[in-house]
């Protein structure tokens, strides 16, 4: 994509400021262009648009929801490969949506927002940028919850002379062919590059922590017939959106009654059973906690992968690198030539927030300290006109975060519209109905399997509280932001504002 990355008067005043270009960013745009907000700028720190779909291109990349539902309602798409998509159609897709909705214009790339500031004088948030400082009314921070990826600072792990890498920045120069590789973590990520190395490797040492519940992948491919009748007539593609929509979400009242997972548990031990023959390698691979206290995963390759003559798994933890390898806790030299982190992100903290000052210089990171805390996850008190895409407790178990995305936007829509009808220049919750809304989400988590499935996830943050994930159903949610709530924001007057 080439857009220039010289910057004119409009950009660097815009009224509207949205950092990030995933699909948050983008879905916040197209919302804010169809209520009028046109005076929008993008910006984005890579040469490309597209948030994780862009950065995770490692092999195997796909989605976990099936793409009818993990797309934009006003943007459906008929021409799925599959029913679970591969990462570049999720990526080709956003360019779409971009293009379609007339975003790439408002688009400046290579554009790392390094700090925000309010300037309570000025009444606006100053963006410190490579390219200049950027002033706007608003600031849409849409940085994603999954982008910076988590490194552990192993042991040695500098003296070690071959390759190494997170599977979020995956070297494509690197062939693996005939390579002893050692993968570090067996999260989501893992579960997807792991069967399409171990092929190709000599030898691969997957170091797990803990065994993830993994559940079958109903994936299929979409026939020509089938895209064509969607295209055909347009109902049938909503029909199968809200079909997949209902059956999803039917699966919180499980999430939310911990006993009813002991189903999807059966349903995950046969397949275990079905694609792992060792059962000394099955036992590594069974987890001791309750499925979904931490990310339900889905495969049909990676058990077989692990099980296969050149696989292991290693249990033992890491004591240290050394140069030609992974020793383990009992003093196993695990030999390596490549190393794989796939380690997750870091979640307790939108990145940014360190970077973003109130009028009194405090950091949203600071003034979260260790639990992240927002009103409809979207806005936070003493941090005016400031939105959060994918903020505390958007993320999703059991569907699709886009569902979220769109509404928030609509929400934040409505919080510039309040504004703007009563001319004032500041708009941000009060403390007590952030307060408020907060204790509701702790009262939607007692009880869920998040807090008593007997696990350690990133969903809790260091205080033992879930910041991370909506613990209702997504409908609830709408339900929430459908009306904008007048009396549970503050808005001041630009003479009031210069006053405070």
């Amino acid at each position: 994509m080439n857009r220039s990355s010289r910057p004119d008067a409009a950009t660097q005043r815009p009224r509207v400021a949205i950092i990030g270009s995933g699909f948050g960013g983008l879905g916040a745009a197209v919302a804010l262009k169809r209520a009028g907000f046109g005076d929008i700028t993008i910006l984005e720190r890579a040469t490309d648009i597209g948030g994780v779909w862009r950065d995770n291109t490692y092999p195997g990349a796909a989605c976990d929801v099936q793409s009818y539902l993990y797309s934009f309602s006003f943007a459906p798409n008929n021409e799925w490969s599959q029913m679970f998509s591969p990462r570049s159609e999720i990526h080709d897709y956003l360019h779409a949506v971009a293009r379609d909705h007339d975003l790439l214009r408002h688009l400046r790339l290579s554009c790392p927002v390094e700090s925000a500031r309010w300037d309570a004088d000025a009444q606006l948030w100053r963006l410190t940028t490579p390219q200049g400082e950027i002033e706007a009314e608003h600031v849409v921070v849409a940085t994603g919850a999954l982008a910076d990826p988590v490194i552990p600072q192993l042991p040695g792990i500098d003296s070690f002379t071959g390759a190494v890498f997170h599977s979020s920045r995956w070297d494509h120069d690197l062939d693996l062919a005939g390579k002893r590789v050692a993968v570090v973590g067996t999260g989501a990520s893992t579960i997807q590059f792991v069967p399409a190395i171990q092929p190709i490797v000599d030898q691969l040492n997957v170091f797990q922590r803990t065994p993830a519940w993994i559940m079958p992948r109903h994936d299929r491919a979409i026939s020509g017939r089938e895209k064509a009748a969607l295209r055909l007539l347009p109902p049938l593609h909503r029909l199968r959106r809200a079909a997949i929509y209902v059956k999803r979400e039917f699966q919180i009242l499980a999430f939310r009654n911990p006993a009813l997972m002991k189903i999807a548990e059966r349903t995950a031990l046969k397949h275990l059973e079905a694609q792992v023959s060792d059962p000394d390698l099955r036992a590594k691979l069974t987890p001791a906690y309750r499925i979904g206290c931490k990310r339900i995963l889905i495969s049909n390759d990676y058990l077989p992968a692990l099980d296969a003559p050149n696989a292991d798994v290693v249990t033992a933890g890491i004591q240290e690198v050394v140069p030609d390898g992974i020793v383990d806790s009992t003093g196993v030299l695990h030999e390596a030539d490549v190393i794989i982190f796939g380690t997750g992100f870091k979640t307790d903290g939108l990145p940014l927030t360190d970077r973003i000052h109130n009028a009194d210089g405090t950091s949203m990171a600071d003034a979260w300290g260790d639990s992240p805390r927002a009103y409809l996850g979207t806005m936070v008190t003493g941090f005016p006109n400031l939105y959060l895409m994918h903020g505390p407790n958007i993320g999703l178990g059991h569907t699709s975060v886009i569902t979220m995305f769109e509404a928030q936007s609509r929400y934040l829509v409505d919080a510039i519209a309040h504004a703007t009808q009563k001319n004032a220049a500041t708009v941000e919750p009060t403390p007590q109905a952030q307060a408020e809304y907060v204790l509701t989400v702790d009262d939607l988590t007692k009880g869920t399997v998040w807090t008593s499935g007997g696990c350690t996830s990133w969903y809790l943050d260091k205080t033992g509280r879930n910041s991370n994930l909506w613990p209702g159903a997504t409908f609830d949610y709408h339900r929430r932001t459908r009306r904008f709530k007048a009396a549970d924001h503050s808005t001041r007057t630009p003479e009031e504002a210069v006053q405070a």
